[in-house]
């Protein structure tokens, strides 16, 4: 009963922080526009309803291009909630994603392969990449006690400046007017799931078989249940008889596993060169779909759809509004700050374990009556 009623607590707890982030969201637009209702319309039912006039219309490329939108956050997602899982919060999803792409499409201009090889080739190793970039702060964690929080941000810029400087003046195509790589292989590039332009990819549903595989990992492997017990409480763990060293680098090599794996097959399927400059942002955006899965698995793609809803409605809204698209940094901020606040909706948590005591105690007093007739 007690866990049935902290489930239901969660949800709504959840719930109750996306509604206090759209509300922010909100008043700043009625601050900040000139027609907030349209801004609001374009914001929340404009990504799935194509307005016409007087008609509006359910919009099938809006959707294909919402899901194309989630695939590479739901791997940063799962990244996330693996190495968040092990209590160890490393940021470096964001420079897993970013070197996970470029080392792909290294592979895809510089490695001919056959077709139906080659993007799986160039995603694992990618992949690898990814887990090496997240292993050097939990090996730093581990071994000398270094905070993998601080380290794992700035290394997410150590990776990005040698991406560029290889970028720039190793791997450009200069032809070319702006700094990119030479095209890839046509063999190399993951095909598209739908047409029309949508940039949905096969990668959809294979980020649909990574979400089963890690949940299935973490609920159902000896790997898994020691990575959650260690987040949980890391000195039970140790004393039970875990490695909690080894169990750590497993955890965060996973998160950058999947994290570069979701970089290499966001570049080979949306792009035909390599052309980012700067950080992506999906590894940032992963961490939101994190908190809001609750290092859960099986709800990032939930939660994915749901960010990914919104970044659709703040494309459309800065389009047929005054209100610009930067407004989806406002609402994960918002988001993020609710859920992250142990305090907010403490007072009804308090409430219904004192109400749960009082269930277990109400139902013993009535057992030992029954006992006593």
């Amino acid at each position: 009963m007690y866990k049935r009623r902290m489930v239901a607590f969660n949800m709504l707890r959840g719930l109750a922080a996306i509604l206090l982030a759209l509300a922010v969201a909100a008043i700043f637009i009625f601050l900040a526009s000139d027609e907030p209702f349209e801004a609001l319309k374009q914001l929340l039912i404009a990504p799935l309803v194509n307005f016409r006039g007087e008609t509006a219309a359910f919009n099938v490329q809006s959707l294909y291009q919402i899901l194309a939108l989630m695939i590479p956050t739901m791997f940063a997602g799962l990244g996330v909630c693996v190495m968040f899982s092990a209590d160890m919060f490393n940021l470096g999803g964001e420079g897993a994603v970013m070197a996970g792409g470029f080392v792909a499409a290294l592979v895809g201009i510089y490695w001919p392969m056959p077709a139906g090889v080659h993007p799986v080739v160039a995603v694992l190793v990618g992949a690898l990449i990814g887990g090496l970039v997240t292993l050097i702060p939990a090996l730093l964690r581990v071994k000398v006690g270094a905070s993998e929080m601080v380290s794992s941000l700035m290394f997410n810029y150590v990776a990005m400046y040698i991406i560029m400087h290889y970028l720039n003046n190793v791997f450009a195509d200069r032809s070319k007017g702006s700094t990119q790589t030479f095209p890839f292989f046509a063999t190399a590039k993951i095909p598209q799931l739908v047409t029309g332009g949508s940039r949905l990819t096969y990668g959809f549903l294979i980020a649909l078989l990574v979400v089963v595989i890690t949940t299935l990992f973490m609920y159902r492997t000896r790997w898994g249940y020691q990575i959650r017990m260690i987040g949980i409480n890391s000195n039970f763990a140790k004393y039970s008889g875990m490695s909690v060293a080894s169990t750590l680098i497993l955890a965060q090599f996973i998160g950058g596993f999947l994290s570069g794996m979701g970089g290499a097959i966001e570049v080979l399927g949306r792009y035909n060169t390599f052309l980012w400059k700067e950080l992506p942002g999906y590894g940032w955006t992963g961490i939101t779909i994190a908190i809001l899965a609750r290092n859960n698995p099986a709800f990032v793609p939930f939660a994915a759809f749901f960010l990914a809803y919104l970044d659709r409605g703040c494309q459309l809204m800065s389009t047929h509004s005054d209100v610009p698209s930067e407004m989806i940094a406002i609402i994960q901020a918002s988001i993020f700050l609710f859920f992250a606040a142990e305090q907010f909706l403490s007072g009804a948590r308090q409430k219904l374990v004192v109400k749960n005591a009082k269930d277990e105690l109400a139902a013993m007093e009535a057992g030992t009556m029954q006992e006593g007739k």
